[in-house]
């Protein structure tokens, strides 16, 4: 195995140590520190977040230094033991320039040369779960994490430290350490992925530090060899494509992950991570290089994207599950913590962002910090308005993107982005929606116990290829009962979703459209969703047109996975005191059939019950067509998937329109034991025309009113005039759209 000395013992006689650098100098200056002390005295926010960072370092002084031999995975001791150290380092450091008091630079360099004398003794962590094996973890990423946070300790007590400790600290721990992760593992370094935007921002920061312009160069620029091998599996069981990959680097990240709105490919859970390394870097860049303004690149990129991720979540601030992505993540993790006070403080000082942090209840302690605390302290803050809005997806923002249509306390976001790479999903044209937080339907996320020893040591399960990822799993299409892509995710990142028409400008119908033609051959797909509202409706309705035109018949299944309790059906059928799964593969093995039934008349009812309130699905339905009750879990030994119901319309068909209507509506006191308004609004829903070109719907409320929406699949000129004949009657109507009450 090849030790941490042996490519650096030559280059290491190069390098220049920056004794004449002022430190502390990549997130914290003289000039900072200064102010930091003061403020921690002045703003209630500021001087809370350093109590508690100082309490937390306070405690973990007052135990014995632990740096074990590293043999665990993710949630086990060694793997917590080196992730508590790193976090407590990075504030010890901070906690050491606004104390001044010495106690916590000698605790840091202390806990530094532990690391320096075991580190050339370490090979290459035992498990070998990973693509890229770390030393102190079992993956390079995690030793990226350690020393993007290590590398600011340091830098807190570098002009503290003798220069006999900084030589030995430089050459026997920080220069080989930055080795391994890029040189001795560039399959991990030279990648467009936030794998490596954790390695770029860890070798570029400690290169900051040390004054070392060949890492800064790595960090910037990538590394100049080649990878060997055309594709390299990760293990988030992801293909690498690396084969003429020209670029690497922390340029490169900010050129090909995100989108000019800031959306980042591999969706809002993995921006939410790769946000850190992204932000810290960048602001440490800003403070060591402003020449080269990386906080203005590409129109200000980095603080959109912050911005973009706000955006991204729920009314509980949680983000949006799409991708591989653990539900409950939320703007209150510690990189959104940083990354608010940044987007604040360099983005204009949005009086908004303000209430966001006030929520947070915390600052980084930085700059960025002391000013938003400053400000709230100063009353500044404002309510965060959250609009309808579509994010792109793709380098220049024209591959794919996401929809999120806001509508009282209803949220709707609909997917047609890229794949997303190793971390993306086959659900091309799915759909989420919220009632307020509460997830209404429902997308499955990532099928993993982040950090939990008990579920595969914390890592992703093969049941997240197996199902999660699958198309089953989300409520798009599924043709032929295959994935998106016969599950191939190299083909599925050839392509992306096509944005055909996003308008939110009015209030009452908000609309999206998206295509899709390359998931399935001969098979092309456009899904329309329309929020709307209307006088006499408690709350907006959700119409739901996905348009189907095939080469030939096929079979297809849209799924629906709705939260909570199946109340009534006006349909019938016969439940299975049985259970077996529905296939054996494409996610069909881990879903078990619990009732089904062949549909009769035009129209099928469903509505279930969840968190107090009921939602109906009104849906047309035409010969021949089933319904499907379905549970997820079947064939999951270890009971690694939820129990959630689902429901799936499945039809034979070549050119078909699936239509569908989503209403919340009434509430149940359970201490009152009363139900209100537990039925629908909705009597009846009719396709009155359908074809490659239009699609018209009419659907009736109780109260005898009938209401008409019509919409144009192919023209999306708002200047153009459209006539579609239903029967003796001639619809006109001038744009894209046209909802009116009959």
């Amino acid at each position: 195995m090849v030790k941490g000395f042996t490519i650096s013992t030559l280059i290491i006689l190069s390098i220049s140590v920056g004794y004449s650098q002022q430190h502390p100098g990549l997130l914290l200056t003289k000039e900072s520190v200064v102010e930091l002390r003061q403020g921690v005295e002045k703003f209630p926010l500021l001087k809370t977040s350093y109590l508690e960072a100082k309490a937390e370092v306070d405690a973990a002084m007052s135990r014995p230094i632990s740096v074990p031999i590293p043999k665990d995975l993710p949630g086990g001791f060694t793997h917590e033991q080196h992730k508590n150290n790193f976090l407590m380092l990075q504030k010890a450091g901070v906690v050491f320039q606004i104390s001044n008091d010495e106690k916590y630079a000698k605790w840091i360099k202390d806990v530094l040369l532990t690391y320096a004398a075991i580190y050339p003794t370490f090979d290459k962590h035992p498990a070998t779960r990973s693509y890229a094996p770390g030393k102190f973890f079992w993956q390079c990423l995690n030793d990226a994490n350690w020393l993007v946070y290590v590398s600011q300790a340091y830098d807190c007590i570098y002009d503290w430290l003798d220069k006999k400790t900084v030589n030995k600290l430089n050459k026997e721990l920080f220069r080989p350490y930055a080795e391994y992760i890029s040189i001795q593992n560039p399959q991990f370094f030279n990648r467009i992925h936030n794998h490596s935007t954790w390695g770029n921002a860890a070798v570029g920061m400690i290169g900051l530090v040390m004054d070392d312009k060949e890492l800064i160069d790595w960090a910037l620029n990538g590394l100049k060899i080649k990878v060997p091998g055309d594709i390299v599996k990760d293990n988030d069981g992801g293909a690498i494509q690396l084969k003429g990959q020209t670029e690497a680097g922390f340029f490169a990240q900010l050129d090909h992950s995100f989108s000019p709105d800031g959306y980042y490919t591999e969706g809002p859970y993995y921006q939410r991570y790769a946000m850190y390394p992204f932000l810290i870097f960048a602001e440490a860049l800003a403070n060591k290089k402003p020449e080269l303004g990386i906080l203005e690149y590409r129109n200000g990129l980095l603080i959109k994207a912050v911005f973009a991720l706000v955006d991204q979540t729920n009314a509980a601030g949680e983000f949006f599950p799409i991708n591989d992505s653990q539900k409950g993540m939320s703007l209150a993790s510690r990189e959104l913590v940083n990354a608010l006070s940044m987007a604040y403080h360099y983005g204009g000082k949005n009086p908004q962002l303000l209430s966001l942090i006030q929520e947070q209840g915390r600052v980084p302690l930085t700059t960025s910090g002391l000013s938003a605390a400053k400000d709230i302290a100063a009353g500044l803050a404002k309510p965060y308005i959250f609009n309808s809005m579509e994010l792109t997806d793709g380098a220049n923002g024209d591959e794919g993107a996401i929809g999120i249509i806001r509508s009282k306390d209803l949220t709707l976001m609909m997917k047609y982005t890229k794949h997303g790479m190793g971390h993306g999903h086959f659900d091309r044209l799915s759909f989420l929606l919220y009632n307020g937080a509460d997830e209404v339907i429902q997308d499955y996320g990532a099928a993993r116990w982040v950090n939990i020893e008990h579920k595969d040591g914390g890592g992703y399960l093969k049941e997240n290829n197996t199902w999660a990822k699958q198309t089953v799993a989300h409520n798009t299409l599924v043709v032929n009962k295959t994935s998106q892509f016969m599950g191939k995710v190299d083909d599925a990142d050839k392509t992306s979703g096509t944005a055909y028409y996003f308008n939110a400008k009015n209030a009452n119908v908000q609309i999206v459209s998206a295509k899709e033609t390359n998931a399935y051959a001969g098979v092309a797909m456009q899904r329309t969703m329309a929020v709307l509202n209307i006088d006499g409706i408690e709350n907006p309705l959700v119409l739901d047109l996905f348009n189907i035109q095939a080469d030939k018949e096929e079979s297809y299944d849209l799924p629906l996975y709705y939260m909570g309790e199946l109340m009534s059906t006006n349909q019938k059928y016969t439940t299975n005191n049985t259970l077996t799964p529905m296939g054996e593969n494409s996610g069909y093995q881990h879903l078990w059939t619990e009732a089904q039934g062949s549909m009769t008349g035009n129209l099928m009812q469903m509505t279930w019950f969840n968190k107090g309130k009921f939602y109906t699905m009104t849906s047309t339905v035409k010969a021949g067509d089933e319904m499907l009750l379905t549970r997820i879990g079947g064939n999951a030994p270890n009971y690694a998937l939820r129990r959630d119901p689902g429901f799936i319309h499945r039809r034979k068909a070549g050119n078909t329109l699936f239509a569908n209507l989503y209403e919340r509506h009434g509430f149940y006191s359970r201490s009152d034991e009363i139900p209100v308004n537990s039925f629908t609004s909705i009597t009846d829903l009719t396709v009155l025309h359908e074809s490659a070109d239009y699609v018209v719907v009419q659907f009736e409320l109780k109260n005898g009113d009938k209401y008409r929406f019509a919409f144009s699949m192919n023209n999306k000129d708002e200047k153009t005039k459209h006539k579609v004949q239903i029967g003796n009657e001639l619809i006109e109507w001038m744009g894209v759209s046209q909802f009116l009450k009959k």
